[in-house]
């Protein structure tokens, strides 16, 4: 994965006031928490930090006025009604540092014919990976799958280095029968049954 750069301002203003006037400016204020240092108030250019969020996980490498900071989005806040972005938590990390992430995953192939439906439990697979070598995705394959099978987390080809951070036997995907198939079964049954 690589490494976004972005230059970030110290925040010296706290408050909706302050706040407001940043995102005026085409800014979103941020904090970034971790390894148990104080956390660090900074604005971040919002076109920016816009494009990089378009990638899952992404490792971004702020400018904090002439200091360099790894840091992964840990939460985003946006306007539910424009989608701008309000607010962004960072997390620091270390190269090297296993971190807990979540992993979109990307489903190849076709069902079965017989018109299954496709249930996703998990959007998204919690995994823990080193800082600088989250995957984007994983793929599962659905191909040829029928009514009543599943996949589960174990059954997920993880690349090199990173592992589950979920149970093994958690269910990520679930074909379901058709609600149409399954009237019409019911139906049949009760027609024999008469």
């Amino acid at each position: 994965m690589s490494e976004v750069k972005i230059p970030a301002q110290l925040r010296a203003e706290f408050g909706k006031g302050s706040a407001r006037r940043a995102r005026r400016e085409g800014r979103v204020p941020g904090v970034i928490y971790g390894h148990g240092a104080a956390p660090v108030h900074v604005t971040l250019p919002g076109h920016d930090l816009m494009l990089a969020l378009k990638t899952p996980n992404v490792l971004i490498s702020l400018d904090v006025e002439g200091k360099s900071e790894l840091v992964i989005p840990k939460a985003v806040q946006k306007d539910p009604i424009k989608g701008f972005l309000e607010h962004v938590d960072l997390l620091q990390v270390k190269r090297g540092e296993k971190v807990s992430v979540e992993v979109p995953i990307h489903i190849e192939g076709e069902l079965a014919p017989g018109g299954n439906l496709l249930e996703h439990v998990l959007n998204a697979l919690p995994v823990e990976a080193e800082a600088t070598h989250i995957p984007e995705s994983v793929s599962v394959s659905v191909a040829g799958l029928e009514a009543g099978a599943s996949v589960l987390a174990k059954d997920v080809v993880l690349p090199q280095g990173v592992v589950l951070a979920v149970d093994a036997d958690a269910v990520v995907l679930q074909v379901l029968a058709s609600q149409v198939e399954a009237a019409e079964d019911e139906a049949a049954a009760e027609g024999a049954e008469a």
